[in-house]
């Protein structure tokens, strides 16, 4: 998925689906997920996926504060 087709579902999607479905994307699992949804994911895949959203949030958050 392009960043232009993830913008049509924005108003659908909350920032944090939005920033799954970039990281999923960015992992070359998106097409995985097109197929057969978030469960057909592995517990290594979706570990990834929110270890890489946690870390994300935590420099959001840190560059907020400055």
């Amino acid at each position: 998925m392009k960043k232009k087709e993830l913008k049509k579902f924005a108003d659908e999607f909350t920032p944090d689906m939005m920033m799954k479905y970039e990281i999923a994307e960015e992992l070359g699992l998106i097409d995985k997920v097109k197929k057969y949804g978030w469960g057909g994911l592995t517990a290594k895949e979706t570990g990834r996926i929110g270890g890489i959203m946690t870390s994300r949030k935590k420099e959001n958050k840190k560059g907020r504060t400055k």
